[in-house]
């Protein structure tokens, strides 16, 4: 009985210690349900950018009771500064991205689409380098490391737009949610290569735009993050703002008042669940996990994402796995690790100077931290000034 009762708690000990592990991998499951998701309302006929408006008014509702109860006594006030960069947070990591995000899914898979926007690390090292937040210094090995995963990632994203392959049957499970047909004429086939060509290319073009705005938007969260750290204000403001830009947007596509009418139904569901779980409860995890283990333990789980769409795809909406798909996802995955690593050799180069992500991870580590830790580094500092010796300059 001893031996099982010193077991059990072993196991425990072990669950416990892997609690920040399985949350983001519940946090990637969660995101693999939004691209499923996205595709399904997509081909239901309902307007894509009403899935995004949608989206940001549940996020909303869902996060403003949280930022209003548990940030009332530490909110800072709200400058002008911090609702421009609120407003350009939404922007680029709502409004923009998102759109651009499910209509690439609209128009291929949401497998190519997630393997597109893994080059978001690469995408955002670039964008340092352009706005001198960071060097680039090609003599260390960090800095060769983000040079070639860059290079990796832009040349898997080209391989997996411009080169198909033979098809790749791993199962069948003849489910297809899309309700898809399979056996289109001579003619129709013809026609559907030359448009599916132009449609790949057209999605990963929307790809890499919402790569690009997500990226621009990690740049400008970690700026808003010093000036206004209160996570669940910000992240509620950026949804208010992504609200309007994205509603405003939709009301110009469409305005047929019969189209913004949700049922029980998938579309309900898919703004719904993503709005709530997506945008609420998973960037509360992330947070978290940011908190306790820093933003390269969050990074790596990212090609998981890609992993689970690609499964679910094959499995529920009769997506086809092709070479050229799996080579440039393979490409991408290897580029992205490749600039984590060279960006955690940086970091551990305490002789060099400050770079974006030691700002990025101290500016993320102010947003997440709780009032009680606020008071007790004060606390800390006010006693570590009246210890100090009372000393004149010589």
């Amino acid at each position: 009985m001893m031996m099982m009762g010193g077991t059990w708690i072993e196991l425990c000990n072990a669950l416990h210690g892997l609690k920040l592990v399985l949350l983001m991998v519940a946090v990637q499951v969660t995101f693999a349900g939004v691209n499923v998701l996205y595709k399904l309302a997509a081909n239901d006929g309902m307007n894509t950018n009403l899935v995004i408006a949608y989206r940001f008014l549940f996020a909303t509702a869902f996060l403003t009771p949280f930022a209003l109860y548990f940030e009332r006594k530490s909110r800072p006030k709200l400058t002008w500064m911090v609702v421009l960069q609120a407003f350009l947070c939404g922007l680029f990591g709502g409004a923009m991205s998102q759109n651009m995000y499910i209509a690439s899914i609209a128009l291929t898979s949401a497998t190519f689409t997630c393997a597109i926007t893994q080059l978001i690390p690469a995408i955002t090292f670039v964008l340092a380098v352009i706005f001198r937040l960071e060097r680039l210094n090609l003599r260390s090995m960090g800095g060769k490391a983000k040079v070639l995963g860059t290079l990796m990632g832009i040349g898997g994203a080209m391989l997996l737009t411009f080169y198909k392959g033979v098809e790749i049957n791993i199962w069948s499970t003849h489910v297809d949610l899309l309700h898809t047909s399979h056996q289109p004429s001579r003619h129709v086939a013809a026609h559907n290569s030359r448009t599916d060509f132009t449609d790949r290319i057209l999605s990963c073009l929307l790809a890499l735009g919402s790569s690009l705005g997500y990226a621009l938007w990690l740049i400008i969260q970690a700026k808003m993050g010093e000036r206004y750290p209160c996570y669940y204000s910000s992240t509620a403001l950026m949804s208010l703002m992504g609200s309007i830009q994205s509603v405003g947007f939709a009301l110009c596509m469409e305005r047929d008042w019969n189209q913004w009418k949700l049922g029980w139904n998938i579309r309900l569901l898919a703004v719904a669940y993503t709005g709530i779980v997506a945008t609420g409860i998973s960037v509360t995890i992330i947070a978290l996990c940011v908190r306790m283990k820093g933003p390269l333990f969050v990074s790596v789980f990212n090609p998981l994402v890609l992993v689970l769409v690609a499964f679910v795809g094959s499995l529920l909406l009769d997506e086809k796995l092709h070479l050229g798909s799996v080579l440039g996802s393979i490409l991408i995955v290897g580029g992205l690790y490749t600039v984590l690593w060279g960006k955690s050799k940086d970091i551990k180069m305490k002789s060099v100077p400050r770079s974006f992500e030691e700002e990025f991870a101290e500016s993320l580590e102010i947003v997440t931290r709780s009032p009680d830790d606020k008071a007790n580094n004060n606390k800390n500092e006010s006693e570590t000034k009246n210890n100090a010796p009372n000393t004149l300059p010589t």
